[in-house]
């Protein structure tokens, strides 16, 4: 029998965060016993799944947007932005508001 993986571990997570919703790198973590946050950022760099694995829906736990593509400034944050904002995710001065749409597993 194949062990998962924990970057799948992560993707199936980011799997079950509604549209709406968001999550951070540190609840994925937590999710899955572990204090990996950055290992968790970095399973979602390489995303093959989007958006069926919607990662765009994982900030940071402040609320900051974080990365995205891989990216952590311009286009590819700005593209992060319009996609949550979309969903109806509000954002304000490049945070979430993690009180209305923080999403816990």
């Amino acid at each position: 029998m194949e062990e998962i993986t924990f970057t799948e571990k992560v993707y199936a997570l980011c799997r079950k965060i509604p549209r709406g919703k968001v999550t951070t790198y540190a609840e994925i973590a937590r999710a899955l016993d572990c204090n990996a946050y950055q290992a968790v950022g970095n399973a979602l760099k390489s995303n093959p799944y989007a958006p069926v694995v919607p990662c765009h829906r994982v900030v940071k736990s402040n609320g900051r947007i974080g990365g995205f593509k891989g990216k952590t400034q311009g286009k590819a944050i700005h593209e992060k932005i319009k996609l949550l904002e979309t969903e109806g995710v509000e954002i304000i001065g490049s945070k979430v508001n993690l009180a209305k749409h923080l999403f816990r597993f």
